[in-house]
């Protein structure tokens, strides 16, 4: 399929060639500016304009004009790269890119047990900057009042909280102490609405890349004793005001349960934090 998006401002066709490989380029026709989205992908690889029939490759050249002489004028390609189960675009200069920059989302990864580990890979369209959003994932001090009852409640407003660096990336790490344990890692651990000591650990690979260690233990417990999430968010701005955010969960050290247990709490995960996102933090940013 012919994938219509606008990054940084910037129409943008994204699509597979004839061997797979990703591709992207600018979504309009040097002749006319007609979108190329809404041509089609011919059986030799090339997009032909809906317009006039230009053809054009996967690196952008025009290799076809059904009316002459085919120009030399092509449309711009952008540098993607496969990694990590998504899909990274580079919209600066071509000669600047560089793969080794994406950050590690290897628990992305799909030789994972996706079935059972990998929460639904979801997204939303926010009406927003992608620095507000950043500013709520980074402070989540705000979970004991916007996600009451699921990521959070009176228990947890009170903790301890550092913020450090390694390097370009940013941590913000909160720690709760035997807290009543909020209703979505209640899900995950024991069930019984008990108390546990609370982590929220957010990395931050700027400008819009964000994974967040969350779990539970019983209190004065060991990490590797309880469970929870690994949450990887994933923000590329639209325009100045809208960003598209992308989410999904990895549990950590799993309790074992029967098959069908799984794929049920795998679907309420999904649900839950779908409902915090796009209900929740959404209106409010």
């Amino acid at each position: 399929d012919l994938v219509a998006r606008t990054f940084l401002n910037e129409p943008v066709i994204l699509f597979r060639d004839n061997e797979g490989i990703a591709r992207a380029l600018v979504d309009w026709c040097p002749h006319k500016f007609a979108p190329l989205h809404r041509g089609k992908f011919t059986d030799t690889g090339s997009i032909r304009c809906a317009y006039h029939g230009l053809e054009f490759d996967a690196e952008g050249a025009c290799v076809y004009n059904p009316h002459g002489k085919t120009p030399k004028q092509g449309v711009r390609a952008y540098p993607v790269a496969e990694r990590h189960s998504l899909i990274w675009i580079w919209m600066g200069d071509s000669d600047r890119a560089d793969p080794a920059a994406i950050p590690d989302f290897s628990i992305l990864d799909p030789d994972r047990d996706a079935d059972t580990q990998v929460s639904k890979r979801d997204w939303i369209k926010m009406e927003a900057g992608y620095e507000l959003i950043t500013d709520n994932l980074l402070d989540l001090s705000h979970v004991s009042f916007l996600h009451e009852g699921i990521l959070g409640n009176e228990d947890t407003i009170a903790a301890d909280t550092i913020v450090d660096h390694e390097g370009d990336r940013i941590y913000a790490r909160r720690l709760m102490e035997n807290v009543r344990v909020p209703g979505l890692f209640d899900l995950l651990f024991k069930g019984d609405g008990g108390r546990v000591d609370l982590w929220n650990d957010i990395r931050w690979d700027a400008p819009g890349c964000m994974m967040n260690d969350a779990g539970v233990t019983d209190p004065g417990g060991a990490h590797e004793d309880g469970t929870g999430i690994f949450g990887t968010h994933f923000l590329t701005p639209e325009t100045e005001r809208t960003t598209y955010y992308h989410f999904a969960a990895v549990r950590q050290n799993p309790r074992p349960v029967a098959p069908d247990i799984a794929e049920e709490l795998r679907h309420k995960l999904s649900e839950l934090r779908h409902i915090a996102f796009a209900e929740q933090d959404a209106p409010i940013i």
